[in-house]
């Protein structure tokens, strides 16, 4: 299947990979500071129609497909991405999301956050799905939780938002506790 053939959908959400004329909505949604919040730095905010010309270009490289824009209603709505580790980690991905303001309180990001781990689990060769939230994030904890996530670890003061100090809560996914070799 060619990279930009490939559609996730459950019937409500559907998470696809990125066209161009995505940027515009991207830009509009990004551009939040109650999203920015949220997110680790590299994030820009502002966020820039520039920003999300090179993230979509960036997106668009990646082979196999890593992150989808996702959409609702046929709008694009956010981003959802689960970043492959390397070495031994090689079997682990990192799952982060947006979702913009106005799609926010509809079941949308757990629609899309159990897409992209069925995804995961069946394409990436990977057993375990982690993700790490900032301490203030409570929604997005409870999204993590009602996809079958189970918190792991609270790290103490690991992060740096803002100018404060916040603890991480890590939660992770796994499909098998055991070593796969090839």
């Amino acid at each position: 299947m060619a990279q930009n053939d490939i559609t996730l959908t459950d019937g409500i959400v559907t998470l696809r990979c990125f066209r161009n004329d995505d940027k515009y909505r991207m830009a509009e949604l990004a551009n939040n500071e109650k999203i920015a919040v949220n997110l680790r730095d590299a994030f820009p905010h502002p966020y820039t129609l520039s920003d999300a010309e090179q993230f979509i270009t960036m997106c668009l490289g990646l082979e196999p497909v890593q992150i989808f824009a996702i959409e609702y209603n046929n709008e694009y709505t956010g981003n959802i991405g689960l970043h492959k580790q390397s070495d031994v980690y090689s079997k682990s991905a990192e799952l982060g999301y947006f979702i913009g303001e106005p799609y926010w309180n509809k079941g949308i990001t757990t629609r899309a956050v159990k897409l992209a781990c069925d995804y995961g689990f069946r394409e990436l060769d990977i057993v375990r799905i982690f993700s790490g939230v900032f301490e203030y994030n409570l929604p997005s904890q409870r999204v993590l939780e009602k996809c079958g996530f189970v918190k792991e670890a609270v790290l103490k003061a690991a992060v740096c938002k803002n100018g404060k100090i916040y603890d991480e809560i890590r939660y992770a996914k796994v499909i098998t506790s055991s070593c796969l070799s090839h």
